[in-house]
């Protein structure tokens, strides 16, 4: 069976995805979380995106050297540039809460990002309360367990505000899925970022926000062992699928709506 590799949101960690690759495991699927330069595992070293998928490239290496790459957030934004840079190892694509570019929004980023780096401890103390209110339980000790690493947010800002998602997602011949909850404000594009596709497909989970989406591990593990299980082998990964109900035109690929 193919595995996944998880990729983290900005100043987490792969112990984020914990929960769900523990249960991927019961359903005996091979997984793995990596830590990007700069989190976790990591901190302190200097955050690039290409310092992130080479994280990535290895962490696929090490199991087996072709995997699917699911990531939320950062960690959406980071398999898109993965899948552009080593289409041969990324068997499929599973990018989530990461379908916005808006420039107008930037600079409110960079501001956020600017003022969390001035005092890491603070802000780290601040994410940790929070991440813990909205994801009660397990799901937002996960978060928090790998440690926080506000200081390299603004690098992190910078380098997702430098890389063309959309030409990257056009340039990878694979399969895609774009997974948002209803509630993301990061979903803003989702229509211009699946147009990108060759072959994409948008998932919704209604009533989940950004982070929401993780709320409920089990059946999103259910969600990514099927989608592994539509992975086309090697050398069959471009071709175009027709769509069903829902359809979305445009752009090179097709893609569906569907609701989980």
């Amino acid at each position: 069976m193919t595995p996944i590799v998880f990729v983290h949101g900005i100043r987490i960690s792969g112990t984020m995805w914990g929960p769900v690759v523990s249960r991927l495991s019961l359903l005996g699927r091979s997984a793995t979380a990596v830590d990007l330069p700069g989190h976790g595992s990591r901190r302190g070293e200097p955050f690039s995106m290409e310092g992130a998928t080479s994280a990535v490239a290895a962490a696929i290496d090490s199991l087996g050297g072709r995997a699917l790459v699911a990531g939320l957030s950062l960690g959406g934004y980071v398999g898109i540039a993965t899948a552009e840079r080593f289409p041969g190892r990324v068997a499929g694509l599973v990018a989530m809460g990461c379908t916005a570019r808006s420039s107008s929004a930037l600079g409110a980023y960079r501001l956020a990002a600017s003022l969390a780096a001035r005092n890491p401890s603070l802000a780290n103390r601040i994410s940790a309360y929070g991440l813990r209110r909205l994801l009660p339980g397990p799901v937002g000790e996960a978060f928090v367990a790998g440690g926080l690493s506000c200081e390299v947010m603004p690098q992190v800002v910078e380098a997702v505000a430098g890389h063309d998602q959309l030409a990257a997602l056009a340039a990878y011949p694979g399969r895609v899925w774009l997974v948002n909850g209803t509630r993301d404000p990061f979903r803003a594009d989702e229509r211009d970022f699946l147009r990108a596709c060759r072959n994409g497909r948008l998932i919704l989970i209604p009533r989940r926000g950004h982070l929401g989406v993780m709320a409920a591990p089990g059946p999103l593990a259910r969600l990514l062992g099927d989608l592994c299980d539509q992975v086309e082998p090697p050398g069959r990964c471009d071709r175009a699928e027709g769509g069903q109900d829902g359809v979305i035109g445009g752009g090179g690929g097709s893609g569906a709506i569907e609701a989980v």
